[in-house]
């Protein structure tokens, strides 16, 4: 099993599409969070360490992340899925989006 976390600011709606999206897929452990205090669930040390591929909405939440994780991002997979914050939660455009970037990366 892979652990796959998916990023955003306030895990509202793209992360929480992601993870409900790759959550139903039999090879994939799954969790989202955000990057903002405000978030429904902030993204913690324990996640980072849990994860074995991160995807991040946008590249400010990669540096957010660097900030404040640097030690604990090492050796790990980041991308930068560079998916605007357009979308409300599972927003057939959105899962397009995620669908699209998110398996270019898993299946290679």
């Amino acid at each position: 099993m892979t652990n796959l976390l998916f990023i955003c600011s306030r895990n509202q709606w793209r992360s929480p599409t992601a993870e409900a999206m790759w959550r139903r897929r039999p090879r994939f452990n799954v969790r989202s969070a955000g990057t903002s205090p405000s978030a429904r669930k902030s993204v913690g040390p324990a996640d980072i360490c849990w994860a074995d591929v991160i995807f991040v909405m946008e590249r400010k939440h990669l540096q957010r992340l660097r900030a404040a994780y640097a030690q604990h991002l090492e050796h790990k997979l980041v991308h930068v899925l560079e998916i605007p914050d357009d979308f409300q939660y599972m927003d057939p455009e959105l899962v397009e989006l995620l669908e699209s970037a998110v398996s270019e990366y898993l299946e290679q």
